[in-house]
């Protein structure tokens, strides 16, 4: 057995296929480094465009403040105008854009409110202008820390009304109102108390992303647990993964470690078959539809059944061989991210550990990268060898390469719309299908599968049984096989 497996090995890397194969996919790893790096990221984030704000400039000119019906629009137009200016005196990633933004143009609407509305008071414009004129100093001394304490002060002062209001509140409507109000409150106290106490500085970095998730995420637990309903299943799915992100933003607030960051090392290797999961499919079904077929095409199989094995042992050495390229395609695609990511980015991000929340524990779990890869590739192995199987399957049944190549391609790409017409229209019958169930990852930390009514008992049972429906006609139509007209 063992020499006609090295003998099919030794046919495989004698082939300029798999050579042209592994240069493309090398080429890819290269190119989507490069772009993780020199790309992705890199934009910054305007609240105007300059388009919108040469509109306004147009459409402002024609429009007669003391008219009525353009008053409302000439405020809207002149505060675009205002803020802009403003703006433009920082680049678009510093913090106090994002200040001028939530806060600072409040006041100018309402300043130009006094000044060009239906009740115009320039008394009361002019104290707003003052005031907008203490916060634009606060910006150019780089006070941040300013505008953080009036977040935390208006949060705690939101928190204690809302709370007084339901200590004399006897409406049921409104104390369950109250009761989400209340807990939103307390995720906007949690969110000010952090940046005050984490030091840190408004901006558009992984922090503030992370205060900003952590936020929304809040919102919609709260708004979730609040409610009377029952949930549906993907909404309850969507309650998990809404938990899972927020305890991911507070240990990245906590720690000041940039969890989620994609483009380093690190985070290519969490994505390694979102990345390149379709080079290895590639590569393994090209090796599983050949690796029979050819031998017909070819005539070369009189050769092979003419030595003292059984055709049972032969046929079986070829699939083991597939299964071996399973595993050399898998590594040899991780060598080549490991080198050229390592050469690009570097290896540092390498120790930092992969967070993934475990609903059995009710805790994050960090995970060592290479431990997580191990993880990602045990639970992806289903998908990989029922595709090599089904090709390897074609390739001997029909001994027809471009069939046994081009039908598991296929059917690998339709699969996401199979899945997806299955979770969306709760079609119970595609469950027995094996695309829903040949991701093990899904099952991973506690998490809830793609579909109601899949475990991993479940999946496994289905996984098999089409691999014995492939396997073993294969075997016996292979068996039986007449090679005397070949």
């Amino acid at each position: 057995m063992s020499n006609l497996i090295k003998n099919e090995l030794t046919k495989i890397f004698k082939k300029k296929a798999i050579y042209i194969l592994l240069f493309v996919t090398l080429a890819f790893v290269i190119l989507s480094n490069c772009i993780y790096k020199y790309f992705y990221g890199n934009s910054s984030y305007s609240y105007y465009s300059e388009s919108y704000v040469q509109y306004a400039k147009q459409e402002i000119n024609n429009l007669d403040p003391n008219k009525p019906s353009d008053t409302k629009m000439y405020i809207e137009y002149k505060t675009v105008i205002d803020v802009s200016d403003m703006m433009k005196e920082y680049k678009n990633d510093d913090w106090q854009v994002q200040i001028i933004a939530s806060t600072v143009e409040a006041y100018v609407n309402e300043r130009n409110t006094y000044l060009y509305g239906a009740e115009k008071n320039e008394e009361q414009a002019n104290k707003i202008n003052e005031q907008i004129d203490e916060l634009l100093d606060k910006l150019k001394n780089d006070d941040w820390r300013y505008f953080a304490n009036e977040e935390l002060q208006k949060a705690e002062e939101k928190l204690n009304t809302l709370e007084n209001e339901k200590n004399i509140t006897e409406d049921k409507q409104r104390l369950e109102s109250l009761d989400l109000e209340i807990e939103t409150a307390k995720i906007d106290l949690e969110v000010a108390k952090y940046r005050v106490n984490e030091d840190i500085k408004y901006g558009y970095d992984y922090m503030n992303i992370a205060l900003s998730n952590y936020k929304e995420q809040g919102y919609l637990i709260a708004q979730i647990e609040n409610s009377n309903q029952e949930l549906s299943y993907q909404e309850e799915k969507d309650y998990k993964q809404a938990i899972e992100d927020k305890e991911i933003s507070k240990y990245i607030v906590e720690n000041h470690e940039d969890i989620n960051k994609g483009n380093d090392l690190r985070g290519i290797l969490s994505r390694f078959f979102d990345e390149f999961g379709l080079f290895i499919i590639v590569i393994v079904i090209m090796i599983a539809g050949t690796v029979v077929s050819e031998e017909f095409n070819k005539g070369t199989i009189k050769l092979l059944l003419v030595k003292p094995y059984s055709r049972n042992k032969i046929l079986l050495s070829k699939f083991i061989t597939v299964l071996i390229m399973i595993v050399f395609a898998i590594a040899i695609i991780i060598g080549m991210e490991l080198i050229v990511g390592g050469i690009i980015f570097g290896f540092d991000s390498l120790s930092i550990p992969i967070l993934e929340y475990n609903f059995n524990t009710n805790m994050l779990q960090e995970i060592n990268i290479f431990k997580y890869l191990v993880i990602q590739v045990l639970n992806q192995l289903p998908i990989i060898i029922l595709l090599a199987t089904l090709s390897f399957a074609l390739s001997t049944i029909f001994t027809n390469t471009p069939v046994a190549i081009a039908l598991p391609l296929l059917g690998y790409m339709g699969a996401s719309i199979i899945n997806q017409l299955a979770i969306q229209y709760n079609i119970g019958f595609l469950r027995y299908f094996v695309t829903l169930n040949w991701d093990f990852s899904q099952y991973l930390y506690g998490s809830m599968p793609l579909m109601e009514g899949l475990n991993p008992t479940f999946s496994a049972i289905v996984c098999i049984a089409y691999f014995v429906i492939m396997i073993i006609p294969t075997f016996a139509i292979f068996k039986k096989k007449n090679i005397k007209n070949i």
